[in-house]
């Protein structure tokens, strides 16, 4: 009995950590289904897909906030050079990849300093990602 209670209690543990860094979501309607996460280190937010539905990044839209605050540019995935953002995307957010995101694979953009508000240590971040116009996730990170 108390093997079977710390088992039960390991894997909350790990559940409650793993939602910490990804998040599932299902679009409206039972649409599209991703796991999506996100990290913010200096002035790079990294996304990378968990699992799940393969995305056409021509179809995302992301709108990010530092502090509760929106971006004065938010990035027009996919892109090579756009205002706000410091040219070279990695992965499908860049027009010269493939715009198919499937699960596994990573893709990032850096916030220039020309946008504001900046991104700073201890900064929290949040994404809004949208999906074919509809809500798909909302993902938050702190700035290490």
């Amino acid at each position: 009995m108390l093997l079977l209670l710390l088992s039960v209690g390991l894997a909350a543990s790990v559940g409650a950590v793993a939602l910490d860094h990804a998040e599932t979501t299902a679009g409206v309607g039972g649409g599209t289904r991703a796991a999506l996460s996100l990290t913010a280190t200096g002035e790079t937010l990294q996304f990378v897909h968990r699992g799940g539905e393969t995305l056409d990044v021509r179809r995302l839209e992301l709108r990010v906030s530092v502090d509760g605050e929106p971006l004065e540019h938010h990035p027009p995935v996919p892109f090579f050079s756009a205002s706000g953002f410091r040219p070279g995307p990695t992965g499908p957010f860049n027009s010269a990849a493939d715009p198919e995101w499937r699960a596994g694979e990573t893709a990032s953009v850096a916030v220039a300093g020309t946008n504001d508000p900046e991104l700073t240590v201890g900064s929290s971040v949040t994404v809004d990602v949208r999906y074919e116009g509809r809500p798909l996730v909302t993902l938050s990170a702190v700035v290490r």
